[in-house]
């Protein structure tokens, strides 16, 4: 089925031009669309390499993540082409003047067109509205404000959660991860935001494999990314007299620069970070980021194609308090994760609609980028890292959870929560 792209833009970038540039020059013509000027094709199953000779037989310069390494293509290769495929995810990242120029439009009516759709491309944000950081001890101070202000619907008991905390974090006793025997062991995780700060002391010793997608280094300036990979995959016993925060402790870890330090991508950057990410068999991909966008085709053809290859998206359902899910949550072949808050009611910023799993989203400890080297935040982005470390131990558990079978599981697994399935999907991410 085709669809039209839209009127976002009147100039329009190249495919060599950063998020933080596309959102500028944006922002500078008044656009509020959400939308870049730049374009995603969807080609159809099994059609890629028909799909990318309609492209060069209209004339595009045409480059494939596949000509290089590991597919870790950077803006920097880019250069001057016209399109950038990426195989693994079936798309294709086409600059505006490309698909005007070429009339590529006109393939997506012909019925045996290897084309599908093409629509415009947006932009995205890391899912952090409402972060914040506080010190740990604040953090505990807060956790047992929240249970007095809530008792008559708390469904975690008070007392449980304080005794613990020192030990592991309120998320992690809500999912049930310091009592599994299961570390993430193989797995491999490829978290999708910001970066990360890889010289933080927690994580001397892991290993990491990293790319950038947005044309600055995978360094983390900006915090978001840092956490994430803290919840995810961070270490069973951090560093001096600090909680446990991290779940998958033992899993080899992927980190895809996809998001700017600003916090900004597209869904060209995102795409590319997944592509890599399954180019690299990664089992599980954890997506802390969206935009308040209907549902995009590419994102479903990308979840489609690593459910598919054995891989699992989890992303963050958005802060956008009572109204839709966001994408790339809102694709049916992506999961998506609400927020709870530290009494296991839905937090008031987590979207409502496609929901399909919950987590501790309010008053999350992890990791930040040095000095703090730790802190708390809130967010839909907060939660979404616990089911990505859930996910990885339950991979470990069982060498054919992977891909829809890993996604079944999650649901069928989940502590039952006493609220619309539009909130918390099918309850609280459990470790095995």
């Amino acid at each position: 089925m085709a669809q039209n792209p839209g009127n976002g833009s009147g100039d329009v970038s190249g495919l060599s031009s950063s998020p933080d540039e596309l959102l500028q020059a944006v922002q500078e013509r008044g656009d509020e669309s959400m939308e870049t000027g730049r374009y995603v094709i969807s080609f159809r199953v099994d059609a890629e390499d028909g799909g990318v000779q309609a492209l060069r037989s209209q004339g595009c310069n045409v480059i494939s993540a596949r000509d290089f390494g590991d597919q870790a293509v950077t803006l920097e290769d880019i250069g001057d082409s016209d399109a950038l495929v990426l195989p693994e995810v079936g798309c294709a990242v086409v600059s505006g003047n490309a698909l005007q120029a070429h009339e590529l439009l006109a393939q997506v009516e012909s019925a045996d067109s290897p084309i599908e759709t093409v629509e415009p491309e947006y932009f995205a944000f890391s899912e952090s509205d409402v972060d914040y950081l506080r010190g740990f001890n604040r953090a505990a101070e807060v956790i047992a404000d929240d249970l007095r202000m809530n008792g008559g619907r708390e469904l975690v008991m008070e007392d449980e959660i304080v005794a613990q905390v020192a030990g592991a974090t309120w998320g992690l006793v809500a999912c049930k991860v310091p009592p599994s025997t299961r570390g993430g062991a193989g797995i491999r995780v490829a978290v999708l935001d910001t970066g990360m700060d890889f010289g933080h002391p927690d994580f001397k010793g892991r290993e990491f494999v990293s790319n950038t997608f947005v044309g600055q280094p995978v360094q983390d300036l900006h915090s978001h990314g840092t956490h994430c990979v803290g919840t995810a995959c961070g270490p069973k016993a951090p560093v001096g007299a600090i909680q446990r925060y991290g779940i998958a402790y033992r899993a080899p870890i992927f980190v895809g620069k996809v998001l700017s330090n600003a916090g900004s991508g597209t869904t060209g950057s995102i795409l590319a970070g997944i592509d890599w990410a399954l180019a690299n068999r990664c089992v599980v991909i954890s997506m802390s980021l969206g935009a308040p966008t209907p549902v995009q085709a590419a994102y479903t053809t990308a979840g489609e194609r690593a459910l598919r290859r054995g891989a699992l998206i989890v992303a963050a359902a958005g802060n956008h308090g009572p109204l839709f899910t966001g994408a790339p949550a809102n694709s049916p072949t992506i999961m998506s994760v609400a927020s709870l808050d530290t009494n296991l009611t839905p937090s008031s910023f987590s979207a409502i609609g496609k929901v399909e799993i919950a987590a501790p989203g309010r008053d999350v400890f992890s990791s930040v980028p040095r000095p703090s080297l730790h802190g708390t935040k809130s967010g839909t982005s907060m939660a979404t890292p616990h089911v990505a470390g859930c996910a990885a131990l339950w991979a470990e558990s069982d060498v054919n959870l992977r891909g829809a079978k890993l996604w079944k599981r999650l649901e069928e697994t989940a502590k039952r929560l006493p609220f619309p399935a539009s909130r918390v999907g099918a309850g609280l991410v459990q470790a095995p």
